[in-house]
C-alpha cells in the first residue's frame, strides 16, 4: 500500500552508540539526602525565628474553591471577611496584630460558611496567648496574657494552625426511602421556576384586591 517505509533508528538508545554524539543526557540526583537535610534545617531555623508565634504564619479562613469541578472541596483562603470578624467580635485593625489574616474584598455567600469561619475565629481566640511587647510591668498592656500562663508554651507547628475538618465525600449505600421515591426533583424545580415567573403578577393582583376593599 501507500504506507511509509519503516525506517526506525533503534541504534539511538540511552547509552553510547558511536562516540559521544548520540549520548543521552541524564540528570543525576545524588544530592537527594543532602536536600532533605537542608529542608529540615530550614524548617527548624524558621520555627526558631518565628517562635513563639505559629510557624504557619497568619490564621486563614476555610473556603470553597470556585467552579463546579472543585467547589465541593475545602481549602484555606486569603483572609477573613469583615462580617466574620464582626460576628466573632474582633476589630479588623486588631486582627493582623494577633495573627489573623483579613481580606476586605471577600464576601460571604451563605450562612454556613460564615458560621464555620466564626467558630474557627472563636476557637483561635480561646487558645490565643498574647505575650507582652516589652519586659517589666510597664510593657504589659490590656489584653495581654498573665505571666503565669506564659511558662513553657509549646509552639504551633501545624500547617493550617487549626486543622480544616474536611467532610467525607463518600456516601455509604442505603435503601431508597418511600418519601424519596414519591418526591420529584424535576417537579420541585419546575414549581419554583413557575412561582418566580408569576411572583410579580400575584403581588400586583393582591395589592389591587386590597385597594378594592
Amino acid at each position: 500500500g501507500n504506507h511509509v517505509i519503516p525506517n526506525v533508528h533503534f541504534r539511538k538508545v540511552n547509552g553510547m552508540t558511536k562516540g559521544g554524539h548520540y549520548r543521552a543526557m541524564f540528570r543525576t540526583w545524588f544530592d537527594q539526602a543532602a536536600r532533605k537535610k537542608r529542608r529540615s534545617q530550614n524548617r527548624k531555623a524558621k520555627a526558631a525565628r518565628m517562635a513563639p508565634r505559629p510557624v504557619a504564619g497568619l490564621l486563614r479562613p476555610v473556603v470553597h474553591p470556585p467552579t463546579q469541578r472543585y467547589n465541593m472541596k475545602l481549602r484555606l483562603g486569603k483572609g477573613f471577611t469583615l462580617e466574620e470578624l464582626r460576628e466573632a467580635k474582633i476589630s479588623p485593625k486588631l486582627a493582623p496584630t494577633i495573627g489573623i489574616a483579613v481580606d476586605h474584598r471577600r464576601r460571604n455567600k451563605c450562612a454556613e460558611s460564615l458560621q464555620a469561619n466564626v467558630n474557627r475565629l472563636k476557637l483561635y481566640k480561646s487558645k490565643l496567648l498574647i505575650f507582652p511587647k516589652k519586659s517589666g510591668k510597664k510593657g504589659v498592656k490590656k489584653g495581654d496574657t498573665p505571666k503565669s500562663e506564659l511558662q513553657n508554651v509549646a509552639q504551633n507547628t501545624l500547617k493550617e494552625i487549626i486543622p480544616v475538618e474536611r467532610p467525607a465525600l463518600r456516601v455509604k449505600a442505603r435503601a431508597i426511602t418511600s418519601e424519596e421515591k414519591e418526591s420529584s426533583a424535576f417537579k420541585t424545580l419546575k414549581k419554583c421556576r413557575t412561582n418566580l415567573k408569576y411572583d410579580g403578577a400575584k403581588r400586583k393582583k393582591a395589592a389591587e384586591g386590597k385597594e378594592e376593599k
